[in-house]
């Protein structure tokens, strides 16, 4: 059963950058899809970047795109989210999500395996 985990959330300043990181567990993390997803306070939840299974093909949200970067590690089992020019919209929990296929693709009732979120809050 994979088990993913995210961290690297926390409270930064309009313009600042973070790193998020989800850790995988319980299953090799090469047949997997993954993506990021957000939901703020009253909003539904937002579909932000995904990654195929070998890294080679990427989506982006139009909201964070130029600004959000998505890599992956397979061998360390990570995935990464560089959120830099972060903007007080942008303020909500991430989660990280897996798909046992090869495309990823920014809908949520695609995916399988969720973390449990980190918050990401940009204020002043």
């Amino acid at each position: 059963q994979l088990q993913l985990v995210e961290s690297g959330g926390g409270l930064v300043q309009p313009g600042g950058s973070l790193r998020l990181s989800c850790a995988a567990s319980g299953a090799t993390l090469d047949y997997y899809a993954i993506a990021w997803f957000r939901q703020a306070p009253g909003k539904e939840r937002e579909g932000v970047s995904c990654i195929s299974s070998s890294g080679g093909s990427t989506n982006y949200a139009d909201s964070v795109t130029g600004r959000f970067t998505i890599s992956r590690d397979n061998a360390k089992k990570m995935v990464y989210l560089q959120m830099n020019s972060l903007k007080p919209e942008d303020t909500a929990i991430y989660s990280c999500a897996a798909r046992p296929f090869r495309r990823c693709m920014l809908r949520g009732e695609q995916y399988e395996y969720w973390g449990q979120g980190t918050q990401v809050t940009v204020s002043s």
